[in-house]
């Protein structure tokens, strides 16, 4: 099996890399590396593609997930406050506009 094939890997793998490729780019990084680290953080929860035979299957470790979501809250956290406030008007308008269109 040549390298970067990802014939191996469950259909829930590639979703999973899939969505956190998504996150990366989200977050500014470039897609060639956002797809390399969405794989290396399957492979690491995982322990690499799908494996034949019964009971060789190992817990997955949730770690880098966990630490991603930490990243994820912190770089909100960091922001101006205005950059904040900005964001903030910008919810409570959407959110007047739905509660006007609920009541008609």
């Amino acid at each position: 099996m040549p390298r970067g094939d990802k014939s191996a890997y469950t259909d829930k793998q590639k979703r999973k890399a899939e969505h956190i490729e998504e996150g990366y780019e989200d977050r500014g990084v470039p897609e060639k590396e956002a797809e390399r680290r969405a794989w290396a953080t399957v492979n690491k929860e995982s322990g690499g593609g799908n494996k034949s035979g019964s009971g060789r299957s190992k817990a997955e470790n949730h770690s880098s997930s966990k630490k991603g979501g930490r990243a994820g809250g912190e770089a909100s956290a960091n922001r101006t406050a205005a950059e904040r406030s900005a964001s903030a008007k910008k919810a409570a308008a959407t959110r007047k506009r739905n509660e006007h269109h609920a009541s008609h």
